[in-house]
């Protein structure tokens, strides 16, 4: 029973509560619908009020439209009209200007048919004076018995005279001029880079002299048989000369350097006494490193003088080699670094660079000392290549291989290195040459110069340092004796070699005589 009670009693429950829900259901519907009808309200009002503002909005605009139109349209006629009234100003100019070309063209044609009428008469004229001349060209041939053709040639001959006189004149005026204005800076430049150098007298050495005690330190020197001195000639690559002069013993070979190492070890031999072929040949090995060094230390010295830099040490080797060369009695090394040093000066005066014209000055003569081992080829070409294979530039290769001519000048440089080298050489003291070379060289001088037409005599003087020429005053005038040196000076130049420099001077003279009775 009690069971059924709370079983029915759930049912009841469950039933008020579902008649509940349903009617709470239905007032929340009621609700919302009661808003869902004001919201439609309110947008239906918002929708109306926006669309009266939007077709206020649109008539505003299109009134403002309609008035910028209109606007427009009365600038745009202004425009046309201002246009309108300019193409009429312009179309009013140009017929103008048309009427005024017609008029012109007109004016053209009228002055166009005088200038062929005046050239027609002109032609008429012509005619008429070249007719003229003919009949007077004949009347001169007639006269003067001598064709128009030889007429010209004969004129020609005249102008070419003229021509050449007056271009000589211009030539002497602008050497004139240009000596003028150059020879006092250039003496300048020269004496002060001369005023440098230590004048030194050098002589020749060919051969080497030793001193000997007496006959007895001579025959030690000999040996038994001859051993001590061939081993010693065979040692050193020299010939020894005893019997030519009492107590004195001569050295003579080719190379300077084994000469050297002859000498020194021929001395040192003689002061210790001890002389067999063993005790040779150690002296002569110890005195050849000596003078090897010797010659690295003079190369080194050379180059540190200058202050011409890092150099390579095979080319420090050769600069030394040459303290052991001579040319016509001067010593290369010295001669090398006079260059070296002249050259540099000159260079500084004329703004170029001073360490450029010291090298180039010290190695120019460089491949004399390759000479020595008798290389072939001149020691011009020598130095160049050996200079060139040991990385040298190219200021440095063209001033050793243009020095002496062998080719043309490319820098500055290389003209200061031929300058300088021709001071070293003809300073004096510096060389000198053999008598027979010498005359030999006189003989040559005179003969070129007597070689020319309108020359008498040639004298050279100054011991070959100038040649004085005497013309022929009937046939070389003044302007002639100016043209006639040059070509003594270059075909001296081209053809004799000669230390220094050598000046040309042509002399005319006219002398007149009369005798009074």
């Amino acid at each position: 029973m009690t069971i059924l009670i709370i079983v029915l009693s759930g049912i009841i429950g469950l039933a008020i509560g579902v008649a509940g829900m349903t009617m709470y259901t239905k007032a929340g519907l009621n609700k919302d619908q009661q808003k869902a009808e004001q919201i439609l309200a309110k947008a239906q009002s918002d929708a109306e009020a926006k669309v009266k503002q939007a077709v206020l909005d649109g008539k505003t605009q299109v009134h403002e439209m309609k008035v910028e139109a209109e606007k427009e349209i009365k600038e745009r006629k202004a425009e046309a009209t201002e246009l309108e009234t300019k193409l009429l100003r312009r179309e009013d100019s140009l017929n103008f200007r048309d009427e005024a070309l017609n008029q012109k063209e007109k004016d053209l044609s009228e002055q166009q048919r005088k200038v062929k009428d005046r050239l027609a008469a002109l032609e008429g004229k012509e005619k008429q004076l070249q007719q003229e001349i003919d009949r007077q060209i004949e009347v001169l041939e007639g006269v003067a018995r001598m064709t128009s053709q030889e007429a010209k040639e004969e004129l020609f001959a005249l102008v070419e005279k003229q021509i050449e006189h007056e271009t000589l004149a211009f030539i002497k005026e602008k050497e004139d001029e240009a000596r003028s204005q150059a020879n006092v800076k250039a003496q300048e430049i020269i004496a002060m880079s001369i005023e440098r150098m230590a004048q030194q007298e050098t002589t020749d050495r060919t051969v080497s002299v030793v001193a000997i005690p007496g006959e007895e330190m001579k025959g030690r020197i000999i040996g038994r048989e001859g051993r001590n001195i061939r081993a010693f000639e065979q040692a050193t690559g020299v010939e020894l000369n005893i019997d030519d002069t009492p107590d004195l013993i001569t050295i003579t070979c080719f190379n300077p350097i084994r000469r050297e190492v002859a000498r020194l070890a021929l001395e040192f031999l003689i002061k210790d006494g001890r002389i067999q072929p063993g005790r040779i040949e150690e002296v002569v090995k110890k005195f050849q490193q000596e003078v090897d060094q010797e010659i690295q230390k003079a190369g080194e010295e050379a180059v540190f003088k200058l202050g011409i830099g890092k150099i390579d040490r095979e080319i420090v080797k050769l600069i030394g080699t040459l303290k052991y060369r001579f040319s016509y009695g001067q010593n290369a090394l010295q001669h090398s670094i006079e260059v070296a040093l002249i050259a540099g000066a000159m260079a500084v005066e004329l703004g170029l660079n001073q360490h450029m014209a010291k090298r180039a000055g010290l190695l120019h003569d460089i491949g004399k000392a390759l000479n020595i081992d008798q290389q072939e080829g001149s020691h011009v070409e020598l130095g160049y290549k050996f200079c060139k294979k040991h990385g040298e530039k190219e200021i440095v290769l063209n001033a050793i291989q243009s020095h002496h001519g062998d080719v043309e000048p490319k820098f500055l440089t290389s003209h200061l290195v031929i300058a300088a080298d021709t001071i070293s050489a003809a300073r004096p003291g510096a060389r000198k040459e053999s008598a027979q070379a010498y005359i030999n060289r006189l003989e040559n001088l005179e003969k070129i110069a007597n070689g020319f037409e309108g020359v008498t005599h040639a004298f050279a003087i100054q011991a070959g340092r100038e040649i004085r020429i005497m013309v022929q005053p009937e046939q070389v005038d003044d302007l002639k004796c100016l043209q006639l040196a040059r070509q003594i000076r270059e075909k001296i130049e081209s053809e004799l070699t000669y230390p220094g420099q050598i000046k040309v001077n042509v002399i005319r003279e006219v002398r007149a005589q009369e005798i009074a009775k």
